[in-house]
C-alpha cells in the first residue's frame, strides 16, 4: 500500500497516545471509511458478517495487539528468513483490518471495521516492509524467495479458506515462478480463493505482477471516490475486479491508523467479500465464488482498466445463493465462462494439448487437400 503523507496521517500517527484522543481519532477512523457504502455493506452483513471462515494474510505480518484487531487474529510463522521486528508488521496489520477488522468501544463503533469482520486471520509473514533495507537480502535468500509458495501451502493446510496476497508492486515480483504457481494450483484443488493485488505501477511501466497474473487468482484494481480506476493501479487482461484503494483508513501497528492509496487494500476488501461468500455458500468452488464476485460489478464486458468493473459485496451474496441453487450439471455447463477476462480463465494443459492437436488436425487436412489439388492439375 503506496502511503500517503496527508494531515490525516500525521493525526493519527501522533494523537493516539491520550486516551481521549485515541477515542477521538478512532471514531474518526470510522467516519472516513468511505468504500463501505458503495460496496453495499450495510445490506451485505444481513446476511453475512465471514463468521467460520479463516483468510490467510500473507504480508509482513499481522499485529493481534491492535484493538481493533482483538480475538481476530491466528498467528502463523514467519518464512521471510529474516529477525528482528523492527519496521514489523505495519502492512500486514492494515491489510487485516480491511477484511477482518471488528472496530472497538461501545458497540463497536470506534475503529476500522473490515468487510468480514466476523471471520480470523490467519497471519504468515511472506514479506518485509517496503523500506526495511533487508528486502532485496530476502530476494537473494533460498528461504526468502521461496516465502510465497510456502506461506500459500501453509495457509492451505491450516485451514484457509480464503487466502489474500497484497503484494503489489514492489512486494511482489514481475517473474513468476513454477513453485509459486503449482501452490496457487494447490490452493485452488483445495478448495480456496486467492485474491490479490494487481500492482501500483499502472501510471509507469505497468508491469504484469504475480502473484496476481498466476491463473486462478483473482487479481484486483483500485477505483478511487468517484468509482474511476486510480493512476496508480495495473491495467492487465488479467485484471477481475475493481475495489475501493483511494484514501483508505486502516489499522496501523498496534495502536494507531493510516490512511494510504493502493492495490493492496482493495485486493483485502475483495478477499473480505469472497470470505463473506464462503460463509454464506459453503459448498462454492473457487471457481464459482470468482464468478459471484465478478458477476457484482455489473459491467458489460471485460476491459484491462476495469475487469467486471467495481466490486459490489451485496450483489455478490446474491450471486453467490443464484450459482448454489444450480443443479451440478447447470454448473457443469456455464464453468468454462466462470472467470471472465481474456486471460483471467487460462486454459489447463489439457486444453492447450487439445487445441495445439486440432490446429496440427487442421493443417495436415488442408495440406493434404492442397496436395492433393496439384496432382490434379
Amino acid at each position: 500500500m503506496r502511503a500517503v503523507f496527508t494531515g490525516l496521517l500525521t493525526v493519527l500517527l501522533l494523537v493516539t497516545s491520550a486516551p481521549t484522543a485515541a477515542d477521538d481519532v478512532a471514531a474518526t477512523a470510522r467516519q472516513r471509511q468511505w468504500q463501505l457504502a458503495p460496496l453495499d455493506m450495510a445490506k451485505a452483513w444481513r446476511v453475512s458478517k465471514g463468521r467460520g471462515v479463516t483468510v490467510a494474510v500473507l504480508d509482513t505480518g499481522v499485529d493481534a495487539r491492535h484493538p481493533d484487531l482483538a480475538g481476530a487474529v491466528v498467528k502463523g510463522p514467519d518464512l521471510t528468513g529474516q529477525t528482528g521486528r523492527d519496521r514489523w508488521g505495519h502492512h500486514g496489520t492494515a491489510m487485516a483490518s480491511l477484511i477482518a477488522g471488528r472496530g472497538h468501544g461501545e458497540d463497536r463503533a470506534e475503529g476500522v471495521i473490515g468487510i468480514a469482520p466476523e471471520s480470523t486471520v490467519l497471519s504468515v509473514r511472506v514479506t518485509l516492509e517496503n523500506d526495511d533495507p533487508r528486502r532485496e537480502q530476502q530476494r537473494t535468500r533460498a528461504r526468502g524467495r521461496d516465502s510465497l509458495a510456502r506461506g500459500i501451502r501453509y495457509a492451505v493446510d491450516h485451514g484457509a479458506k480464503v487466502i489474500s496476497m497484497s503484494l503489489g508492486g514492489g512486494s511482489g515480483t514481475w517473474e513468476g515462478s513454477a513453485d509459486e504457481e503449482e501452490a496457487v494450483q494447490y490452493a485452488l484443488a483445495a478448495g480456496a480463493v486467492l485474491v490479490a493485488s494487481a500492482g501500483n505501477d499502472g501510471d509507469g511501466p505497468n508491469k504484469k505482477n504475480f502473484p496476481a497474473a498466476y491463473p486462478g487468482v483473482i487479481a484486483v484494481g483500485a477505483v478511487d471516490r468517484k468509482l474511476k480506476v486510480a493512476g496508480f493501479s495495473n491495467r492487465r487482461e488479467y485484471l477481475s475486479v475493481v475495489a475501493p484503494g483511494s484514501q483508505i483508513v486502516s489499522a496501523d501497528g498496534s495502536d494507531s491508523y493510516v490512511i494510504g492509496d493502493g492495490t493492496s487494500s482493495a485486493a483485502a476488501m475483495v478477499a473480505g467479500i469472497a470470505a463473506l461468500i464462503r460463509s454464506a455458500q459453503p459448498g462454492l468452488t473457487p471457481l464459482q465464488v470468482r464468478r459471484a464476485i465478478e458477476a457484482s460489478a455489473g459491467r458489460k464486458g471485460h476491459s484491462r482498466s476495469y475487469g467486471h468493473g467495481v466490486v459490489n459485496a451485496a450483489l455478490a451474496l446474491d450471486a453467490a445463493e443464484r450459482l448454489a441453487s444450480r443443479s451440478p450439471a447447470e454448473n457443469r455447463r456455464l464453468a468454462p465462462y466462470f472467470g471472465g477476462g481474456p486471460a483471467a480463465a487460462a486454459p489447463d494443459s489439457r486444453a492447450v494439448v487439445i487445441t495445439a492437436l486440432l490446429a496440427l488436425a487442421t493443417a495436415m487436412a488442408a495440406r493434404v487437400v492442397v496436395l492433393g489439388g496439384r496432382g490434379r492439375r
